[in-house]
This record gives C-alpha cells, structure tokens and sequence, in this order.
C-alpha cells in the first residue's frame, strides 16, 4: 500500500463509505486525505453534482475555503434556495426538515465565505420569513384548488425561482416530494424542472392526472376546457405521460359530483386522444357492480344510471346490475305490494329500457346477494303472465342456487317455510354438491389443489380474506402514489480521517425525496411499446387522491397504510350488512345426521370456515355426551384433506379427543338411520340397517346400571338392545359373553351395585382384554394416514434427487396435512395414555394401534416397522 501512488490511494478512498480507519492507518493516507482537491472530489464522487455542496456543508471539520472553490468551479449545484436554508439554519433559525447540527459544525471564517461566493452566483438573496423560494412553492402548491382570481402566487413566479435560482437542489425537503402535484397544476413547469435536475417517473403518472381532474372545492366554473389544455400539453412535453384506464375509471365514478371532469374525458375519448376506447371500460366498471355493497348506495345508483345512459350496452351482467338498481331501491324494500308500488317499479324499468323482462332477469336478480325480500318480484313474476307452475320452478331454483350463497340465509328460510322446500333442497343438496376424491383435482398438481375451493359454506366473512382482498385490490394504487420510494442515499463520508456523527443523524432523521434518476430496467419498462394502461375499481377520485396526501412517507409504513388504513373496503364486500348464514340456518332446520348435513360439513372443512365448524362441531359441554348438536365427523375428512395437502382445523382434533365416534365415511352412520314416516308414504327405499352382534350379559352374574356414551345404550333382560353406532366390523367372530370396563373414551363405564369382589372380578377381566375405543381407532387409522403421508413425501424426495442433477438441487417441503397430523397425533396418543393410566394405573404401557386383527382395516403396510415400546418402571 505504501508503494502506490497517491492517484490510486485517491481512487481508493472515493470508494469508501467512512474512510476514517484507513486514514488512520499511515500518515501518508492521512496526508493525502487533508488534500482540497481530494475532499471536494470525494463528495462529487459520492454523491453527484447534485448533492454534493449539500453534503459537503454537513462536513464543518473538513470543509475550508478551497473546498467550496473547487466545489464550485467543479460544477457543484447550488441553488438560492440552498443559500436561504443554510443561513437561516447557521443563525439559529427554525428549519422545517433540518433537525441536525448541518451547516452549524462550519467554522464562521469558511461559513462566511461561502455566502460571499454564493451570493456572486444570485443578483438578490431573500433572507426575511416567508420570503424564500421554498414558502413560495408551499404558497402555489396550496392554494391549487383556490380560483384564479383568489391566488397570490402565480405559476410565473414559480418557473422563475425553477429557471433562474434552481429551486430544486435540497434532495432531502419534503416540499420537493410535492413536485409531481405542481406538474399537475401547472404542466408548463415540466421543462424547467427537468432543467434542475428533476426526471418524471412514471409512477407519479396517476397521481399528476388525479389531481388534473380534481374537482374544485371553491370554484364552481366549468373547468373542462382547462383540464383538456393541462393533459395536452403534459402529453406533449412527456410523451410517457398518459391518462391511464384506474383514473378513468376513478373520473367515471365522480360523473354526477365531478361534472368537468366526466365531460373533460368524454371530450378526450370522443377525439381519440385516449389510449383505450371509453365504452368498453365503462362496462367493465359496471360489472364490478354486481355482488358488491356499494350497489345498495344512493350515490352509487346514480352513477350507474348516469354511465348506463351515455354507453348503454348489451352485456348481460351489466343488464342484471342496472336491474338491481331498480329493485333495490326504497319503493321495492317495503313487505306490502301495491298496484301502485307495481306500476312505479314498471316506470323505471320502462325509462332505463329494460323491459320486457324474462325469467333469467328475475333469476339473476333474486339470487343476488343483497336482494332478501322477493315478494314483489314473485307478483310482478305474475304481471308478466307467468304460469304457476313456471313461478314454482323458478322459486325452486332460486332457492338451490341460493345453497351455494353464504349470506343468502334469510332468503332461503322465507322460500322454503312458505313454499315447503326441505325435502327438496336435501335432495338437491345429495346430487349436486357431494364430493368424493374422484371430484378434486389430482394430487400431483399443487397449484390446482391449493385454489380449489369447494361451492358450498365459503367463508366470506373472515376478515383475513377481506384484508388480502384489499390489498390486491390496492397493488395498482401502490405502484401509482405520489411518494414513491426514492434510491437510498449513499452513506456519508468521514473527515477523510475525521468522524462526524451529526451527518449520519441528519441522514436518519432527514425526509424522504422524490426519484430523481431511473435505472437502466425502469427505464427499459418504460420505453415498452405495450404501456401499462392499469386496472380499473371501484374508488372515486377524490377518495384516491386524499389517500395518496395522507399516506405516510416512508414505503414500509405507506404499503401498511394501504392494507389497513386504505380506501374503505365497506362498499366492496359482497354480502349485506345483516345476514344469515346458509350453513347455519340448515343446522337450525336438518338432523345432524341427516345427508345434507354431511354434505355442508364436508364443505366447510374444505374450505377452513371456522364459523360454521363451531357450530356443527363444538358444543357447550366439556365432553361429548350427546350426539344432537354434533355433526359426525369421518375419516373422508381427513382423507380429502390430505389428497389437497391442506392442515385440518384443530375443531376436528378437539372432537377426536372429545370422544367422537369413528366412520369411515358418512354412509356408515346414515345408513343405520330408521326410514321417517313421510319417506314411508313415499314409498322411497331405503338402506337397511346392518346387523351388529352386541355382547350380552352372562346369565349367572346380576344386571348393572351402565352409563353409556354416545354409541352406547342401556340393555336389561327384557329390552332387547338397540342398535351400536359403531362400525360393524367385516369379520363377525363369535365372542363369549363377558363384561368389559371400557378404554379411554369411556364407552361403557360400568356403575356396579353389587359387592366389592364383582368390582374386582370386573377389574381382572379389562386388564386381561380390552376393547378398541373409538380414540385408540382414530388413532390407528389416523397413523396409517400418516405413514401413507411420509411413503409419498419420501417418492416426491427421490425424484426432485434426481432432477437436481440437472437443475440444481431443491427443497422439499411438507404438505400441511402431513405437518398439522404428526404434531397432532402426537397430542392424540398422549391424551389416550393418560386415560389409559386413570383406568389401568400408572403402570400402563402406551400401546400401538398401528397393527390389529380387524379385517375391515384399510391400511394394512407388512413391512411396517413395528413401533418401539416404551418400558415404564414402578
């Protein structure tokens, strides 16, 4: 390092952040580093030409009087604005953005003869309050929305501090992020701030439009013809700059409360200056209309009516929304019908062209979300000569269409207590909506497992999915603010030998800035033949614009802000503000175990809807003592589950310990079910109820009072047995007749009445056998799902071994299900121990259920490594 001479020891602390520790290291570095011309150099190096006399000014200790010469003489920007800043903060004065030492750490001596050469640059230099350049943008900038006639600065004043005095050099103000909003104003402004150094990015590009068409607060003069110069004139000095389809659409929603902006960009649609036809987006704007809240607005109606009426179209959605806009409104909200309230309703669909109108319309309209009360669309059904029988099936229709609505509840009570539906909506249910694993997509593709989502029992209600759709809905509003994230400062250098710490607080401490410069990928994007014309929602452009001035600066706080602090979400969910849930309203009105409850659980456990999962699941209890409030659960379930990959809900693990009943699928439990008397008088068939061999009581010993469980019953010498819930097993070897204390889930605790040795005789007899509970079940079948589970992430394991020879090596990951089961059935099998050592002792061994003699057993593996036992000492 000594030999080198002193242009590369030069070069080689330009390109250090902090080149203090090297400086230290020899008196040679440290001598060169104290040279002028290299200090002058290193900031220009650093930083740029222009921020370098910014950053250099923060430097007290190693700025001097030939510093600032060659500074100057280099080409370093200054501006008067720059001047004005550093006296009022060197003399102590308030510093709207300043909150360091800064220019305070400079010696008086080279303070005072920066002034001297600075104010050699500028004929005057206003030094009182409120009269420097920057109060003089902050007045333009505010007094935007004020008429002409009530400004005080005018637009001339600010091209002559841009021209002439280069008003835009302290990167770090946060009145020069508020340029694009003077672009805005102003257009004509473009080429003088381009002068100074200033680079429209195109993501100022639907925030300068906005605030174009911004409607004017105190000034009621039409405006279109100003608003048609300003986007002409920006088009013309940018051509990047263009009105994109999310402004548009913004200015479309404003069509009644923004009139010169709806008929500036009618005027520029109908003389081809937009770079999208304004029909057809127009139409796509209505149709986000259609299972939204905002549909049931006043303001919302209007609007659509307005845009209805300039682009009619012949789209069938945006018919069924304009349909709605008629029945929604106050005269068809009331439960009494009318001939008058018939006629008015007539008239309006008269005015806006809609009539005559056909079963499909009234279909569409009855099955939306937000319409409950049908009464007067089924009269007005009968107005236009629709025959009984047409109108039941058309009620009949709309009230299975309306199964697979999650807030349709309320529509779907009314319709089947007054039309008598129950039976025909289980039915419909069984045919249409029973998934087996032939249904779902195949395992192998993960992407299509990952978004199937099954018809029924959605959860459109979680405030989870609200938020994730807020915010993809506000990824284009992102990438569209005003205070885009500007490239991060370079990080300040030392004394060149000298350490200053209040540079680095300044830096922390200091405002963000607008993007002065683009990288070569921006910039290539930019110059794309196919520009980015945007997607188009629901927002107005007043909402938009006072959300891109009220978002934080900073891009980390400003994406929070727009997933939780955005633009109201209200208007965008899609169900009413009071409803009923369908799942709910059919646990109210079915068995649960009748076949349409098996079909809705089966929904709900696909798709995670914890809501109803409580409701078909949990009870108010501590156990599971009764089956009336729960709905079965199967070991489908969990097959289903594992063939999408998708970690079970914990209801279904709480109702496995809880003591729920073992199925293999729901045919075991609802073809025990006795035929009702109605379905007598059907004459429908019926599946017979399988014979199971109970054990029965040994004719020497005396009757018991037994407590059962769920799949229990009560047997004494003259009540014959009723029939077990449990699963018959296939092989129906002949089984001596003996008590039996049951397992852990307690399925048939025997209350002896009798003498203490029968107590014992009983005792004796469970140790030497016990009976499989319905947990110790779960459990085996569980496990064998989950050695399934491992065998097809070990295949999965060699054959991405082998790719990777070719494409380099890869992850593999587990799905949920096969996470979610091996840390829950640990908690099974822990859960069975301790009830095992309450009833046996605390010298029961943990056993495993994996192998057993059941020839019903599914899951049978012969080369299945027997578990290890776990000796327990006394």
């Amino acid at each position: 390092m000594e030999r080198l001479c002193d242009e590369i020891i030069e070069l080689i602390l330009y390109e250090l952040n902090d080149p203090t520790a090297l400086t230290l290291t020899s008196k040679r570095f440290l001598h060169v580093s104290r040279d002028p011309y290299v200090r002058a150099h290193y900031f220009l190096t650093r930083f740029g030409h222009m921020d370098a006399m910014f950053w250099a000014l923060g430097r007290g200790k190693v700025l001097n009087e030939k510093v600032i010469d060659i500074l100057v003489s280099s080409g370093a920007y200054v501006s008067r604005y720059l001047v004005q800043v550093a006296i009022h903060h060197y003399f102590r004065s308030a510093s709207h953005f300043i909150k360091t030492h800064w220019v305070r750490t400079i010696p008086l001596a080279v303070f005072t003869h920066f002034m001297k050469v600075t104010s050699g640059l500028f004929d005057e230099i206003p030094l009182n309050k409120n009269e420097d350049d920057g109060y003089i943008f902050h007045s333009f900038l505010k007094e935007s929305r004020l008429p002409p006639d009530l400004k005080s600065t005018k637009w001339e004043d600010v091209r002559e501090i841009l021209d002439k005095y280069r008003v835009l050099i302290i990167i770090q103000d946060p009145l020069m992020a508020q340029l694009p909003i003077a672009l805005a104003i102003e257009p004509r402004l473009l080429p003088y701030a381009e002068a100074n150094g200033f680079r429209m990015d195109p993501k100022y590009r639907d925030f300068v439009f906005r605030k174009m068409f911004e409607k004017q607060a105190l000034n009621s003069l039409d405006r279109t013809d100003d608003i048609i110069r300003n986007v002409r004139e920006l088009r013309r000095l940018d051509p990047r700059m263009f009105l994109s389809r999310t402004v548009a659409a913004e200015i479309c929603m404003e069509a009644k409360s923004n009139e010169s902006a709806y008929r500036a960009l009618k005027s520029l649609d109908r003389s081809g200056e937009l770079l999208f036809p304004l029909a057809p987006l127009v139409t796509e704007l209505t149709k986000l209309f259609v299972k939204t809240r905002s549909i049931t607005t006043t303001y919302t109606v209007n609007v659509l009516r307005q845009l209805y009426a300039d682009f009619p179209s012949s789209d069938p959605t945006v018919r069924t929304v304009m349909l709605l806009t008629v029945f929604l409104s106050d005269s068809t909200l009331s439960t009494t019908v009318t001939p008058l309230a018939l006629a008015t309703l007539k008239a309006k669909l008269e005015a806006l062209n809609l009539t005559p109108l056909t079963k499909d319309d009234l279909l569409n309209v009855m099955t939306n979300p937000f319409v409950e009360k049908l009464t007067i669309l089924l009269e007005f059904a009968k107005e236009m000569e629709m025959s009984a029988k047409a109108i039941k099936d058309l009620v009949q229709e709309v009230a299975v269409q309306c199964l697979e609505i999650g807030s349709k509840g309320k529509t779907l009570r009314k319709l089947a207590d007054g039309h008598m539906l129950h039976s025909t909506l289980a039915d419909a249910a069984m045919q249409r909506y029973s998934i087996s694993l032939d249904d779902l997509p195949p395992s192998e593709d993960e992407k299509a497992c990952a978004a199937f989502e099954a018809p029924l029992c959605r959860d459109f209600n979680n405030s989870k999915v609200i938020r994730a759709n807020a915010s993809t809905n506000m990824n284009a509003v992102t990438s569209s603010s005003s205070q885009a994230t500007p490239p991060t400062e370079p990080d300040a250098p030392g004394d060149l030998g000298e350490v200053d710490e209040a540079e680095m607080d300044m830096r922390e401490g200091g405002a963000e800035g607008i993007v002065i410069e683009e990288g070569p990928e921006e910039e290539a994007a930019n110059n794309s033949d196919t520009p980015e014309l945007g997607v188009i929602g629901q927002d107005t452009l007043s909402a938009m614009i006072r959300q891109d001035e009220m978002a934080p600066t900073r891009s980390r706080r400003r994406s929070y802000y727009y997933n939780i602090y955005g633009a109201d979400t209200t208007g965008k969910l899609n169900y009413p503000l009071e409803f009923l849930q369908v799942g709910k309203w059919v646990k109210e009105n079915y068995e649960p175990t009748s076949p349409i409850m098996a079909v809705f659980l089966t929904h709900a456990i696909i798709n995670n809807n914890t809501t109803l999962l409580h409701q078909y699941l949990s009870s108010s209890g501590t156990g599971y003592t009764s089956t009336t409030c729960h709905v079965p659960i199967t070991l489908k379930h969990f097959k289903l589950l594992a063939h999408l990959g998708r970690a079970p809900n914990w209801c279904l693990y709480h109702e496995i310990e809880l003591g729920a009943e073992f199925y293999f699928s729901e045919d075991d439990y609802l073809s025990k079910q006795a035929p009702s008397p109605e379905m007598k008088r059907l004459g429908k068939s019926r599946a017979r109820l399988s014979d199971i061999k109970k054990e029965t009581s040994p004719p020497t010993l005396p009757r018991s009072s037994c407590q059962a469980g769920p799949s229990s019953s009560r047997t004494s010498n003259n009540t014959p047995p009723r029939t077990s819930r449990r699963r018959p097993r296939r092989s129906t070897a002949t089984v001596a007749p003996s008590y039996v204390i049951p397992d852990s889930d307690d399925e048939a605790i025997v209350e002896d009445d009798g003498e203490n040795d029968m107590v014992a005789l009983l005792s004796m007899q469970a140790k030497k056998r016990k009976v499989e509970s319905n947990l110790q079940r779960w459990i085996k079948h569980l496990s064998a799902l989950l050695v399934d589970e491992q065998r097809k992430h070990k295949d999965k394991r060699k054959r991405l071994e082998k790719m990777a020879a070719t494409e380099g090596k890869r992850r593999v990951t587990k799905s949920e299900f096969h996470k979610s089961l091996t840390i829950h059935l640990r908690s099974l099998r822990k859960v069975d121990l301790d009830k095992r050592k309450q009833l046996y002792g605390p010298d029961a061994a943990e056993e495993d259920y994996s192998d057993d003699d059941d020839d019903d057993d599914e899951y049978h593996y012969q080369n299945a490594r027997a578990a290890k036992r776990r000796r327990i000492t006394t």
